[in-house]
């Protein structure tokens, strides 16, 4: 006589309900600032990080893009509130949200980037732009006939003070005698998108001389671009690399790496592996840097990219110290 142990039923049952099993999703609620998902610039690059995890990872993304500032904190309390485990806020404006709203959560993770809380939920991620800067502000320097560069920032904080302070840094490190001309969008959040007056301040510096000009600027710097192929002059992209929206005229894009900090974060949240706490990434950590593809091959000789590559060996040898304006501030 013939039978069945419970066990291999048991297991044969199992694996013929296998394929039709589903298990639950991580969820992650992104929260964008102002600037929007199609700034190509920061809040693109969160979008892409955040994205490439839906598809490498399997996660459940949903996208909320706020067009004020006062929507932000109900924006990541709602996340919160339906359960989602990973809630991602953009933008250093969010920091007050964050603080509220995951002490109000304490079993919810966030990240925070662009700026920092104590808040042991929260895994905040900040940039060393300064270190970026330098690098761009190298190449601008190398790459300017006139001997006369520019910088349109978007708005006036000390954040974007510090992209100036590195970005004059490179500059005067290749040419001393060079001279930066400066420009700010405005004080409020509105300074993130408004592409034309970022490109009548960029005319104005294209008519006095400047040949190169550096734009962290957000969806405003798409304005700079503008004037650069009006003027037939060069533009310098900042925070994604933005080289392949006017080719031939973006010299090179200052990078952070938004998307892989973003996506790492995911990624560790898929692995039950969240850690709170600060991450300043630097050139040392990958975290920022500069971008050189076939839209830009053309304006960086291998003479000039040499010369970056020793800057930043320089730089990793503490031999070449960028000044920071938060350092900078403290001071005063």
């Amino acid at each position: 006589m013939s039978f069945f142990h419970p066990f291999i039923i048991l297991s044969a049952l199992l694996l013929t309900l296998l394929p039709s099993l589903s298990f639950p999703q991580l969820k992650v609620g992104l929260a964008l600032d102002k600037g929007g998902r199609d700034d190509k610039s920061f809040n693109a690059a969160a979008f892409k990080g955040a994205t490439e995890a839906k598809e490498k990872l399997g996660i459940t993304l949903k996208t909320v893009e706020s067009s004020d500032d006062i929507s932000l904190e109900p924006t990541l309390r709602t996340f919160a509130q339906k359960g989602y485990p990973l809630v991602v806020a953009v933008g250093f404006v969010q920091k007050d949200a964050v603080e509220k709203v995951s002490q109000e959560f304490p079993k919810t993770h966030f990240v925070l980037i662009d700026s920092t809380t104590p808040s042991p939920n929260v895994r905040s991620i900040v940039f060393k732009e300064h270190e970026g800067s330098f690098l761009v502000g190298a190449l601008a320097a190398m790459a300017s006939k006139t001997q006369k560069v520019g910088f349109v920032g978007g708005m006036d904080i000390p954040m974007i003070r510090r992209f100036q302070m590195g970005y004059e840094a490179g500059v005067k490190h290749i040419n001393p005698k060079a001279k930066v001309i400066n420009n700010y969008i405005g004080s409020t959040s509105d300074a993130w998108r408004n592409p034309s007056k970022a490109k009548e301040l960029a005319l104005s510096q294209y008519n006095k001389g400047v040949d190169v000009i550096f734009s962290p600027a957000g969806a405003s710097g798409l304005g700079v671009f503008d004037a650069a192929e009006q003027s037939n002059k060069l533009a310098i992209g900042c925070d994604s690399n933005q080289n392949w929206v006017k080719p031939g005229k973006i010299l090179t894009s200052m990078l952070k790496k938004v998307d892989v900090a973003v996506y790492q974060a995911i990624e560790l949240e898929t692995r039950n592996a969240f850690q709170g706490g600060i991450f300043d990434l630097g050139l040392s950590d990958n975290g920022v840097g500069y971008s050189l593809d076939e839209f830009n091959r053309s304006l960086i000789s291998k003479e000039m990219e040499n010369k970056i590559n020793s800057i930043k060996t320089e730089m990793a040898q503490q031999k070449i110290v960028v000044p920071d304006y938060y350092i900078q501030m403290k001071k005063n």
